[in-house]
């Protein structure tokens, strides 16, 4: 029993030495984590068409909707397995001329029905 409860303080003891303090405020030197993603999108909401277009680096085709409050589609190269390439399709909301949402569609591939 008393072989027990001296290995209960001594683990008790190791575990409170070797505990980390609580961070409550982030450390600004610190990137966050959506930072380091590799796969960051370089879209942010309120973009203009023209900046999103330079952001992406693709030409826009026009889907729907009232001049300012348009629907773009575009055609992200993203490279592929090399034996075959890989465009993904991009939609982009666009309300009161700003960058209101994306959505990547990848769709179903057609070529091997």
């Amino acid at each position: 029993m008393k072989t027990i409860v001296a290995a209960l303080l001594l683990t008790l003891a190791a575990t409170n030495a070797n505990a980390q303090k609580p961070r409550l405020f982030a450390d600004p030197a610190t990137p966050t984590f959506t930072a380091t993603l590799s796969n960051n999108t370089p879209l942010a909401f309120g973009m203009g068409v023209a900046d999103a277009q330079r952001a992406l680096g693709t030409p826009f085709t026009y889907v729907s909707g009232r001049p300012g409050n348009e629907i773009f589609l575009t055609f992200r190269d993203l490279g592929g397995s090399g034996l075959f390439p890989h465009h993904d399709r991009l939609f982009l909301q666009f309300r009161k001329h700003r960058l209101t949402g994306w959505k990547a569609d990848w769709g179903e591939n057609w070529m091997w029905r």
